[in-house]
């Protein structure tokens, strides 16, 4: 009550004439009519609606022959059970409907008897009250109405084996006056029976998946009525299975298979189809397609995603995975598939376990069929597009799995700090069964449905790429690109480079997008992606591969796999791609400065542009953090060689003045028939700094005499040379050479040296100290050696490698086992490439296998130690960036330089005179007349003893200060004169002290 302003308080006055008991008494009688008037009518509702549902069941069964009488029935129902709402009234409650079921649960035994021993032919058909009553009350969970189930599936059986019509069974003698009677019937009696089985799954685990054969168990029974109700002869199969589907039978299936998988493995029957199976057969192929009428439903609960997705499906249902590989199903459900990829839809079902994914179950189910249906006459080019399209997501949510050869590749010893192994989480049958399909038959038949009909020829007026090459080149390069970062790549690679024809088709397509400027813009990438980057991604790791095996006749006289014109094509267009990522669009380098606005991706800048700017930013890449030093680590090939070498040399001196050493030098005192064991022991015990700085060297002869001369950087040269000759020595037994005598460490050191891996890691900074000090030594490496200073491990140099290539015979033929003999110093061992090695024949299927593994045996794993150490003691000088500039040919240039020529116009641009001479004397235009018609040996020889070496100064000879790097020439009269004396000093040798 709200206040009113009045402060009194009024009496109230009843003008009736009552008092305000009789009046309240009044009012509580009429509430208790009215309550107990209103649950009398609840009652009466609440049976009318009992009576309701029992009288539509009744109704539909005796008149649902018509099917307008159906409609009209239904809508009498729609209208009664609103009415029912409307008088908020709830439709049937649990208890009396409960009581409702008993009463006819109890109907139905005493007509037909609780075993239904009452039963008979005519209680099958549409006169009946058998299927109505059954199916009003019957509860899966209730175990006397599943035994009449079971029952019922028992006689319809008998029945049907007697007289072998299933529709004469249920409809008499004229189906379709009574066809909407009789499908309901049936639709109802088939998902009952997958109901019972499912509800009690857990009971029956044990024999869900017996064989109709071996026993007439309930789930047995049950499933096979589904099976007889569902055959495709019949006139209702569609109807009965829409009305399956409709209610997710596929994921009831799933849950049966699930539950009833491990007892499965118990009490598998080979060569027999379960029941469980047979449901399934009979299902899958209703995709809606001619003659199936069936709708197509929600893909959450479609065949795919609850059925594909169970771990290692086609082991458990081998004759349902024929049937899903075979005909148009299988190209159905992968479109279906590629529908919910290309909209990002996610419809999987729970994880079965942590190793056991739904999308990588279900990659591993697509994959395993694949093959057949490729194979099929009527697979189509869209049925290759969308399987690679889910191929290629689904492989993208796996992690990266490695083989046993990979692994080995990369020792403990070539792990640095912060290197991690990731722990695969997928089981490793699930790895085993998704690795196994993408194999030869599958990469060939792929490649064959996405480019058949894509000629390579090109007509007079080529404008480019179809739709259908364009489609083709991105689903192709988008699986293999995620294939090649996810699986092995031994067997994807050679089957890619020697079986198909991929190479010459992407480099078709890319030659033609070049030329007219043009890239089609390609699905799988991002929207501001360049269209070249997803086929070159693909094309170059394949195409590197076969460079591996090719020989040189095959690379320049057959002219394979491309021609030498093609080959400059496709350097102009990687330096392009690589000048766009790097300079025009450095979006994967965060730390690199302001870059430029991006063109669009169709107009590339010419190679000379290129050229053009490389040059201009050259003086930039010693500076971390600049788009030039980017370029310098992802792409030196884009400067020219000597441009680089201008830029190491920059570093060292740069690094040279950043050091204390600048200031404090380091004095060594060498015996010269010890130098080797001096230099070690003074050399070990310097810090990094102390190595960046100078060293001076004084020499002790074999009289113990030190020699005259004062270092100025001829002997310290002259140092670097004897002491690299004496280590390098093959006869020392650090290293060994090859055939062509170039060096690589000893896999036996450690036999002859007990400290040799000291020694490697010492012989690694003398190495490093050369070059930065820019001091040229006559040391010829290996090229799989110069690989390990990049960290690289190669495979290509073993010359078995061409085996594959030159012998046409069966290598099984000769012998050969997955094993390897060592011989060093007369002790032979032999060792397995792989477990069982000794029991695994080489045959021409494996031998590409057995290549990279004798040459990763001779080249990585046999060395791997030496290496190692010898590379920690490398880069105590020189950074891995800056070694990464060059590649093995170029490094065995700064190492030893040119082996070809020497460049005398720049030496004598850049050479000083005193004592009276001058460029244009007669002496000096006679000396550089002389020693350009030198050999290129002796050429040599006099570079050594003018800038490292001294010579003898008897007889007028030309002597050198080599710790100066001065020569001595006296005024010679003729070249004849000049000649002998010149070529007399530096063939012969002497210390410092006659200098």
């Amino acid at each position: 009550m709200f206040f009113s302003g009045d402060p009194t308080t009024r009496k109230r006055v009843d003008l009736g004439g009552r008092s305000s008991k009789e009046r309240d008494r009044q009012k509580l009688l009429e509430q208790t009519r009215l309550e107990r008037n209103r649950r009398l009518y609840l009652r009466r509702q609440n049976h009318a609606a009992i009576k309701i549902q029992v009288g539509f069941i009744e109704f539909e069964f005796e008149f649902e022959f018509n099917i307008h009488c159906y409609i009209a029935a239904l809508h009498v129902y729609v209208m009664l059970f609103a009415f029912a709402q409307g008088a908020m009234i709830v439709l049937v409650g649990k208890k009396a409907m409960e009581i409702e079921h008993s009463k006819v649960r109890e109907q139905f035994f005493a007509t037909y008897g609780r075993h239904i021993q009452n039963v008979n032919r005519q209680c099958f058909g549409p006169q009946s009250a058998f299927f109505r009553q059954l199916f009003f009350f019957f509860n899966a969970r209730n175990v006397s109405d599943i035994s009449v189930l079971v029952e019922t599936c028992r006689l319809m059986k008998h029945f049907v084996q007697e007289s072998g019509d299933v529709v004469g069974l249920f409809a008499g003698i004229d189906y379709s006056s009574k066809r909407a009677l009789v499908d309901f019937r049936v639709k109802k009696f088939a998902f009952a029976c997958i109901q019972a089985v499912h509800q009690n799954r857990k009971e029956l685990k044990d024999q869900l998946f017996v064989t109709p054969e071996e026993s007439n168990t309930p789930p047995t029974l049950l499933l096979e009525a589904v099976v007889l109700l569902i055959d495709s002869r019949l006139p209702w199969t569609c109807k009965v299975v829409s009305y399956l589907l409709e209610r997710n039978v596929f994921t009831l299936l799933r849950e049966l298979i699930v539950t009833g998988k491990e007892s499965m493995e118990i009490h598998s029957s080979y060569g027999r189809i379960s029941s469980l199976e047979r449901v399934l057969t009979l299902i899958i192929p209703h995709i809606g397609q001619k003659p199936c009428i069936c709708p197509n439903i929600d893909p959450r609960w479609s065949f795919f995603s609850q059925i594909l997705t169970i771990p290692f499906l086609w082991h458990l249902f081998p004759y349902i995975k024929e049937v899903f590989a075979t005909g148009r199903t299988s190209q159905h459900y992968i479109h279906q598939m590629a529908l919910c990829v290309q909209n990002h839809a996610n419809v999987l079902p729970h994880e079965v376990s942590m190793e056991l994914p739904g999308y990588a179950c279900l990659l591993g189910n697509i994959l395993e069929t694949a093959g057949v249906a490729l194979s099929q006459p009527d697979c189509s080019f869209e049925m290759g597009v969308d399987l690679a399209a889910i191929t290629t997501f689904l492989l993208k949510a796996l992690p990266p799995i490695k083989s046993s050869r990979e692994s080995s590749m990369v020792s403990d010893d070539d792990m640095t700090a912060g290197d991690e192994v990731m722990e695969l989480v997928i089981n490793r049958d699930l790895e085993k069964q998704i690795t196994s399909a993408i194999d030869s038959r599958f990469l060939l038949q792929l490649t064959n449905v996405l480019f058949s009909g894509i000629h390579l020829l090109r007509g007079p007026h080529d404008e480019g790429p179809g739709d259908k090459e364009v489609a083709a080149v991105g689903a192709a390069c988008a699986f293999l690109h995620v294939a090649f970062n996810t699986l092995p790549l031994e067997h994807i690679m050679t089957v890619l480079a020697y079986r198909t024809e991929l190479v010459q088709l992407l480099w078709h397509y890319m030659k033609r997008c070049h030329e007219i400027r043009k890239w089609p813009f390609l699905p799988y990438l991002s929207g501001d992606a360049p269209g070249w980057l997803l086929p070159l991604a693909v094309f170059c790791p394949v195409y590197k591969h076969m460079l591996t095996i090719v020989d040189n006749e095959e690379f320049y006289e057959q002219e394979k796999p491309l021609s030498l014109k093609d080959i400059r094509h496709l350097i102009v267009i990687l330096r392009e791609a690589l000048w766009h990522l790097l300079w025009l669009n450095p979006t994967s380098h965060p730390n690199v400065g302001k870059s430029v606005s991006s063109p669009p991706a169709n107009k590339m800048l010419p190679a000379e542009a290129i050229q053009h700017r490389v040059s201009t930013v050259a003086s930039e890449a010693t500076i971390d953090g600049t788009r030039a030093n980017e370029i310098l680590k992802q792409a030196p090939f884009l400067v020219p060689f000597t441009s680089r070498a201008k830029i190491f040399q920059l570093a060292s001196v740069r690094q040279r003045h950043g050091s204390h050493g600048v200031f404090t030098r380091s004095r060594f005192r060498i015996r010269r028939d010890h130098i080797l064991e001096d230099a070690y022991s003074q050399m070990s015990t310097m810090s990094e700094e102390d190595l960046r700085g100078a060293i001076r060297v004084t020499f002790v002869n074999e009289l113990g005499v030190e020699e005259a001369g004062i270092d100025g950087g001829g002997i310290f040269k002259d140092f670097m040379e004897n002491i690299t000759r004496a280590a390098f020595d093959v006869q020392y037994g650090l290293f060994k050479e090859t055939s062509d005598h170039l060096l690589y460490p000893n896999p036996g050191s450690g036999m002859i040296h007990e400290q040799h891996l000291q020694f490697f890691h010492f012989l690694g900074i003398l190495l490093a100290k050369a070059m930065f000090e820019g001091i040229l030594v006559d040391i010829p490496f290996a090229t799989f050696f110069l690989s390990k200073l990049k960290r690289k491990y190669e495979l290509h140099t073993i010359a078995l490698a061409y085996c594959n290539e030159h012998y046409e015979a069966d290598i099984s033929e000769l012998e050969l086992y997955f094993v390897i003999l060592n011989n060093e110093y007369g002790e032979q061992t032999e060792e397995e490439l792989l477990p069982g090695g000794k029991n695994i024949r080489v045959t021409n299927e494996n031998v590409i296998t057995f290549i990279h593994l004798v040459s990763n045996h001779r080249l990585n794993f046999q060395i791997r130690q030496q290496s190692s150490h010898f590379l920690r003691g490398f880069q105590q000088l020189i950074q891995k960036d800056w070694i990464n500039m060059f590649n093995e040919h170029e490094l065995q240039l700064l190492i030893s330089g040119s082996l070809d020529s020497l460049d005398f116009d720049d030496l004598r641009q850049n050479t000083n005179y005193v004592g009276g001479y001058h460029s244009e004397h007669y002496v000096i235009e006679m000396f550089w007349e002389v020693l350009k018609s030198f050999s290129l040996e002796n050429q040599k020889k006099f570079l050594k003893a003018a800038g490292s070496a001294s010579e003898e100064a008897l007889d007028r000879l030309p002597t050198s200060a080599t710790c100066m790097n001065l020569l001595k020439l006296p005024p010679y009269r003729s070249k004849e004169q000049m000649s002998t004396k010149l070529l007399y000093a530096i063939n012969a040798e002497a210390g410092f002290d006659l200098s």
